[in-house]
């Protein structure tokens, strides 16, 4: 069973090498693998640390999957780097029912009910304490800014298209890189020269140029008429602000807390409405982002300043801590479901039964990430 244990912190980064390897336009290098490294390393830190907690022997920690490159040993475990950096794995003594390490009565299986479910829910757990962490630096960080100035030839990126107007139906999204609105050209142009501009040309077809993921698209945008003057339904700011700071008080950490907590809050609840609509089919393709898909946003965020690196990292360790917590076999809340069933009914599940279990659940991962994976592929080609 060993073999088919997946944590969803490495289905997401199956695709790294191959999308850096491709060198898409606009994926950075450093980010993306910092970004999905550290999740990966701190996700199976987690597992990990709840097993040495417990008392569970730890055969090997693994960052990296094939052909052991680098490692030492630390007590009983063998922490080492291998050939493969897609992902990761803590393998425990007396894991896999079928290793002749099965019967071993420190291992895996010969523990009680508890410790089995927090040795899977260690991963679940490090992700959403390396959120509150990184948002509360950030909201930290937030409460000493005393004033925000643009940097100087920084690029412009649409903030905010709003649905139904102009900018939506010209084909604008957020996240698009401006080139030009008419004849305001960026990073030359001032955002408030565009707007004024727009303003003094409703009902007439404007051209707006962006850049999206790397690719230059020629737009045209018409704006509504609303009292004499123009309107599109869209925000725009720069990329990099050069930021002015207060000294570190006291009430600052309080105020980061609050912030990663409500910034937790709100982002889970975002990510239930999506799965909500997901399983009833009413989610849209642009809504749905796959490995590519982060690896684009981390590397944007890591050319944007350390404030919002740090702050996508955080979203996705708190998507991953919630994803890893699903009920679907071979995900760590599979596991923990499946022994849970076993402890209500008093008796365990048959070794075949548990390995169906499991090959249905992986391929239904494999099935769904494949599926995401394509529909990056198709938005790059748009």
């Amino acid at each position: 069973m060993n073999r088919l244990r997946l944590s969803l912190s490495f289905t997401f980064a199956v695709i790294t090498l191959s999308v850096v390897a491709l060198k898409w336009p606009g994926v950075g290098f450093w980010g993306p693998i910092l970004m999905l490294g550290g999740l990966i390393f701190l996700h199976e830190g987690g597992h990990f640390l709840a097993a040495k907690y417990m008392g569970m022997p730890v055969e090997t920690f693994s960052l990296g999957f094939g052909p052991r490159l680098v490692g030492f040993k630390w007590r009983e475990t063998d922490v080492c780097l291998c050939a493969l950096p897609l992902g990761g794995y803590v393998k425990l003594a007396g894991f896999n029912p079928e290793d002749p390490g099965a019967d071993d009565p420190y291992g895996f299986l010969k523990q009680p009910y508890g410790k089995r479910m927090l040795f899977y829910s260690g991963g679940i757990l490090a992700n959403l304490a390396t959120t509150l962490l990184l948002f509360g630096l950030v909201g930290v960080d937030q409460a000493r800014v005393t004033k925000a100035v643009p940097r100087p030839g920084s690029a412009l990126v649409v903030d905010q298209v709003i649905p139904g107007q102009p900018a939506e139906a010209a084909g604008l999204r957020a996240g698009d890189e401006l080139q030009c609105v008419g004849p305001v050209v960026f990073p030359e142009g001032r955002w408030e020269e565009a707007v004024a501009y727009i303003q003094a040309h409703p009902a007439q077809p404007l051209p707006v140029k962006v850049v999206r993921e790397g690719k230059v698209l020629d737009l045209m945008v018409t704006p509504t008429n609303q009292g004499g003057a123009g309107r599109v339904g869209l925000s725009a700011g720069p990329i990099v602000y050069d930021l002015q700071r207060r000294p570190l008080q006291a009430g600052d950490l309080l105020i980061g807390g609050q912030f990663a907590v409500t910034t937790s809050w709100h982002l889970s609840g975002q990510v239930f409405g999506f799965l909500k609509k997901l399983v009833t089919f009413q989610a849209k393709s642009a809504e749905v982002a796959g490995p590519i898909g982060i690896l684009r946003a981390g590397s944007r965020a890591a050319k944007s300043g350390w404030q919002e690196f740090l702050f996508i990292c955080a979203a996705i360790s708190l998507q991953l801590a919630i994803l890893n917590a699903l009920p679907i076999p071979a995900l760590d809340g599979g596991h923990m479901a499946l022994l849970t069933y076993e402890k209500l009914r008093r008796k365990e599940l048959t070794i075949d039964l548990k390995e169906k279990i499991l090959t249905a659940g992986f391929l239904l991962l494999a099935s769904l990430m494949a599926m995401v994976i394509v529909m990056d592929l198709l938005k790059l080609r748009k």
